[in-house]
């Protein structure tokens, strides 16, 4: 009779912040390798109900006595908490040395053959095209993403058996300086993030130097078609010939590429120039990989969209009112023109409402006047308060909800935008603004990075 060898015991990783949409998909990596993950955050959410189905230990609240009592092995936390948060700080008495998000995930590039999609914009939807396009030529990626995807079970992270991993690489606080792939993809380049990097040349700068992160005999995957990444053409070209990279440049205006010839377009399900933007970066992708063009056409062609990206989510209808509502993630001015365009084009015919949540205060003040003009669009805007993100955000007195409507009115005076200090009024406003109007079809989108998605359920038909 043969005796069973003892197993050995699980190691533990415990999370702090793990509520965020990225560091959410790092704790579901450990759970994949049989770790026990535990974490906490600083408030419920649809991601943190998830992550307790999937078996982790979620704590709302940060203190020391959430970290487990025994067996602590590692602790991860969010770029966004601060040194000195008492979990943080219990663990390095512990003699545990927390590390961030992105130094574990970059840990992660340096094991994997890493492809890292980068962008100011659109980084979420190429990372899932090129994941999908991956995925239909067998070549099985473990993928963290900056979204749910229902390819992925409606999560944000899937599970590969090769050694190949597609990373959404942020570029806040230069999170993605810590990751080294073989494949670097970016889309493009804007001004994002202006409290960390304050001005576009530094984001330029940014950016450059995570290009040369890249992999020697590695590749470069690069929008010509966006001013700021291609002012950056001779200093990349430099770079690759002393790394020994290959660069392709995509670009929506390479009318007789084979790209187009062979119908893109066409296949393609999500609406807008920037989705189609998107998908050629993840075909240049397919052709590094030597992945057929029909196959990855057959990935793209099938992709609907992902979690708050174009996302259907159902019915409003009140006294004949009858409306098709989304929500959509957008919080940046350019963002915002991209994805009310791509509406007009889905829907040419309907009227369209756009709700939107600005998402921090410091963002909403840095581009207060592309925000002016960033809804140009939509038939009605109706503004709420400013999403306040913890730790990091204060409202200031001088760029408000309230304050961005009276310039908006100012400079448009025939548009219809209102301020809506009670978001949960939503309902009550939409009613009584279509009625006012006498629309009888209408999209509402519900758009913005902060708790909006909270009340999009208030609009829904029962």
């Amino acid at each position: 009779m043969t005796r069973k060898s003892p197993s050995l015991p699980r190691l533990n990783a415990h999370f702090v912040g793990i509520g965020g949409i990225g560091i959410s998909a790092l704790a579901r990596w450990f759970l994949a390798q049989n770790w026990a993950v535990s974490g906490s955050d600083l408030a419920d959410s649809q991601i943190v109900a998830d992550l307790r189905k999937a078996g982790v230990k979620v704590k709302i609240g940060q203190k020391q006595a959430n970290l487990p009592k025994k067996g602590l092995d590692m602790v991860i936390y969010s770029s966004a908490v601060p040194y000195s948060n008492p979990e943080l700080v219990e663990a390095r008495r512990r003699g545990v040395k927390p590390l961030s998000y992105p130094e574990v995930v970059g840990c992660l590039t340096k094991v994997y053959r890493t492809i890292a999609i980068a962008g100011s914009h659109g980084k979420s939807t190429t990372t899932a095209l090129t994941s999908l396009v991956l995925m239909k030529a067998k070549l099985d990626p473990n993928v963290i993403l900056g979204t749910n995807l229902k390819e992925f079970g409606n999560s944000n992270f899937r599970k590969g058996r090769s050694k190949w991993l597609v990373l959404e690489a942020d570029e806040w606080s230069a999170s993605f300086l810590n990751y080294y792939p073989e494949i670097t993809v970016v889309t493009n380049i804007d001004k994002e993030h202006l409290d960390f990097y304050k001005n576009l040349a530094n984001v330029k700068k940014i950016f450059l130097k995570f290009l040369g992160n890249t992999k020697v005999g590695g590749y470069l995957v690069l929008n010509r078609d966006d001013k700021a990444l291609f002012s950056l053409k001779s200093p990349i070209l430099k770079l690759a010939v002393k790394n020994k990279l290959e660069v392709y440049w995509y670009s929506l205006n390479d009318r007789g590429s084979r790209i187009e010839d062979r119908g893109l377009r066409k296949v393609l399900k999500i609406p807008g120039e920037h989705n189609v933007s998107n998908a050629m970066a993840a075909l240049s992708v397919a052709r590094i990989l030597k992945i057929k063009l029909s196959v990855a056409l057959r990935a793209l062609g099938s992709y609907t969209g992902a979690w708050r990206r174009f996302e259907y989510k159902g019915r409003f209808q009140v006294s004949g009112v009858r409306c098709q509502v989304f929500d959509d993630y957008a919080h940046h001015p350019t963002e915002i023109k991209a994805t009310l365009q791509a509406f007009r084009e889905k829907f040419p015919k309907s009227k369209l409402v756009c709700v939107y949540q600005p998402h921090q205060a410091k963002r909403l003040r840095a581009l207060f006047k592309e925000f002016v003009g960033a809804f140009e669009l939509a038939d009605i805007l109706i503004l709420l308060p400013v999403y306040e993100v913890a730790g990091r955000d204060k409202t200031s007195s001088g760029f408000t909800s309230q304050k961005l409507v009276d310039v908006i009115k100012k400079k448009y005076p025939k548009k219809e935008v209102y301020y809506l200090p009670s978001p949960k009024r939503i309902r009550n406003m939409l009613h009584d603004t279509c009625e006012k109007f006498h629309y009888d079809h209408c999209v509402v989108v519900m758009m913005g990075a902060g708790d909006i998605v909270n009340y999009t359920p208030l609009l829904l038909h029962k």
